[in-house]
């Protein structure tokens, strides 16, 4: 039995693991030992893997004995980008992402507004206008006017599913002072009504700002009810770390729960770019703290999103010519010195870029910080790298910058992405395979709550790319497809080593940290096709049982 568990002499007479999966199909992800029938765990570390009779003889009377059944059991689900605290409330917000017209999407509002207290805020959302029926050959935005009506003492300040942009009720624009004379800020825009300059009230970007700053701060307590739902909805789904893009300050929210007992997934809590003269004062570097809490990261922003027209381009959109995309906001040269000072200080960077213009610019920026910098360890990553020219993808390998990429958004956005761009430029878009096959390493995510927390829709979508509307059975841009396996990988062991933990987690090794997950079907075994029908049944995180499927 390759690497197994020796407890110290002294403690052999009595050992037992505290936790055991036998029965199961083991994909270790480790090229030592990559298949295995069981697993023991004591305390918080894999204690071994191996044939079932080896683990079974680690078993005492006190030992949590878990058959599994012949099912799939592979290292806990890393998510290497979601946005947690927010994503937990929107668990009990109002839900517009299915809302497949502009009146379903006026009337689940309406119907929200009526049961909240008076003066309470209408935030969250995530709706797609890219679902709703076209007129003139595009998808309408929502207006103000849909929604003034029923809501004419409430504000409502609802955002589409990407983050880039949102709607805001005339109520909400009063509160922040957006008029007709308002002028748009560097990286934002304020949408207007073509024939009277009013705002419609979606603000993209940097002009979401004017109304962020008069939303109420939300109490501690409902910060913590919010990561309470936050981690139990991730357990459910086998997500046993995530790195939080929007951590900034709350992560006191993680803390306290962690102190309470309560937190059911590992955080790596990421602040915003600005912030990092404030960690390097006090001594933070990368990946610092706890395998359970841990800072260090800085993420900023090189541009927008695909759907709200404001990822960068080179060239302009195919529907909206008049614009290539909005930039970072940022003043000439901004941000290389944000990325140089942050990087000299030991912290991590990670910067979001959707356009090719936006990526070609952001690794052009990682290249002169490494050269003034020195080499080093220090994995630079680009959030989303989503639409790369054939020229960039090699960048990736030789400059070691990590692909941290979301594949749901693949099956999401390839419904409409050519009308914006074309199909030329759609071939770098999520280059999966071009980026494995130049050398690069993909870190896999959800972008929650973008799109669905849930990994296997992930791996589903990365080995499929099987758009939602049905349209492309055998996937969209196909040549860039990844198999199953390359995915799961993606999903642990690279997301693991874009945080620095793949000494800790990202394989079921021993000696590594029990993060285990059990699935109902054999994803390596069927129909790719058929894996977003997979569900989790059971997820262990440090060693504990957090989420059991309830027959």
């Amino acid at each position: 039995m390759s690497a197994f568990f020796k407890p110290p002499a002294a403690e052999a007479q009595k050992f037992e693991a505290d936790l055991v999966v036998v029965n199961a199909r083991v994909r270790t992800l480790d090229a030592a030992r990559p298949t295995a029938e069981a697993v023991a765990v004591y305390g918080r570390r894999v204690a071994a893997v191996g044939t079932n009779a080896e683990v079974r003889a680690l078993a005492g009377p006190k030992t949590r004995v878990i058959d599994a059944k012949g099912a799939l059991v592979l290292p806990g689900f890393n998510d290497a980008h979601v946005h947690f605290l927010s994503g937990g409330f929107q668990l009990s917000s109002v839900d517009l992402r299915d809302a497949s017209t502009p009146q379903e999407f006026a009337e689940r509002i309406r119907r929200f507004s009526e049961k909240l207290p008076k003066g309470r805020w209408i935030t969250g959302g995530d709706w797609d206008h890219e679902s709703w029926p076209n007129v003139n050959g595009a998808a309408p935005l929502p207006t103000k006017e849909l929604i003034d009506a029923f809501t004419p003492d409430r504000a409502v300040f609802v955002n589409r599913l990407d983050g880039h942009m949102a709607l805001a009720n005339s109520y909400a624009l009063k509160l922040a002072g957006v008029t007709r004379e308002t002028q748009s800020p560097a990286g934002g825009e304020i949408v207007r009504d073509p024939s009277t300059g009013e705002p419609t009230g979606v603000l993209k970007d940097a002009a979401m700002s004017f109304v962020w700053k008069v939303v109420p701060e939300s109490s501690f307590e409902e910060k913590l009810d919010a990561a309470r739902a936050a981690t139990a909805h991730a357990a459910a789904h086998g997500v046993t770390s995530v790195q939080d893009m929007s951590a900034g300050d709350d992560v006191g929210v993680y803390q306290t729960l962690l102190d309470r007992g309560e937190l059911k997934t590992r955080v790596y809590a990421v602040s915003p770019l600005p912030d990092w003269q404030r960690l390097s004062r006090v001594g933070v570097r990368r990946a610092f703290g706890s395998e359970m809490l841990r800072i260090g990261g800085l993420k900023g922003f090189a541009d927008g999103s695909l759907g709200s027209t404001t990822a960068l381009f080179f060239e302009p959109y195919l529907d909206a010519p008049n614009t290539s995309g909005l930039g970072d906001g940022f003043a000439e040269g901004e941000m290389q010195k944000f990325v140089e000072g942050a990087d000299r200080a030991g912290l991590q960077v990670l910067i979001h870029a959707i356009g090719d213009r936006a990526n070609d610019g952001i690794l052009t920026i990682y290249e002169r910080v490494e050269k003034q910098n020195g080499e080093r360890d220090r994995r630079f990553r680009i959030e989303h790298a989503q639409h790369l020219r054939p020229r960039d993808i090699q960048r990736f390998a030789r400059d070691h910058v990590i692909a941290s990429m979301q594949p749901y958004h693949c099956i999401d956005d390839g419904r409409w992405a050519e009308k914006r761009i074309g199909r030329e430029r759609a071939k770098g878009t999520y280059a999966f395979r071009s980026l494995l096959d130049a050398g690069a390493v993909l870190a896999f995510g959800s972008d929650w709550t973008v799109a669905p927390l849930d990994p296997v829709l992930g791996i589903y979508a990365a080995a499929t790319r099987r758009t939602l509307d049905g349209k492309n059975p055998q996937g969209w841009v196909p040549e860039q497809k990844i198999t199953v396996e390359e995915a799961v990988r993606a999903y642990t062991v690279g997301s693991a080593y874009a945080e620095f933990a793949e000494q800790s987690k990202g394989t079921i090794t021993t000696g590594k940290l029990a993060d285990l997950v059990i699935l109902d079907r054999d994803i390596f075994q069927i129909d790719p096709a058929e894996i977003e029908k997979v569900r989790v049944t059971l997820t262990i995180m440090d060693g504990r049982v957090v989420y059991e499927k309830k027959d």
